[in-house]
């Protein structure tokens, strides 16, 4: 049987996400990813209670981290989860959002 450790940080609760359902594709105008960048703003209608909640989780990896530590337990340790946040609720949105079209060619 394997055995998976899932732990939250220690004195501390996890966040509360919201979660956000999109349909279609989210691209960054310079190709640079979407970490960090403003997308705009965010017009919603309310917040439902999901059924069952979704628990975000961070992996660590069991490899060792150098060599000296590989030599001292000769073993791995095993793979660990901690709870990063919680998402117990998702937004409903009236009605569909207008797509965003910029540089549009001109017709001839």
């Amino acid at each position: 049987m394997v055995q998976i450790v899932i732990s939250s940080k220690a004195g501390e609760g996890p966040a509360a996400w919201l979660l956000v359902e999109l349909q279609g594709e989210m691209v960054s105008r310079q190709n640079t990813g979407l970490a960090g960048n403003l997308m705009g703003d965010l017009h919603y209608t309310k917040e439902v209670k999901l059924e069952k909640p979704l628990a975000v989780l961070m992996k660590h990896s069991g490899l060792p981290q150098d060599e000296e530590e590989t030599m001292e337990t000769n073993q791995e340790k095993p793979t660990s989860y901690t709870v990063s946040a919680l998402i117990k609720k998702k937004l409903i949105f009236k009605t569909r959002p207008k797509p965003i079209i910029t540089n549009v060619p001109k017709k001839v």
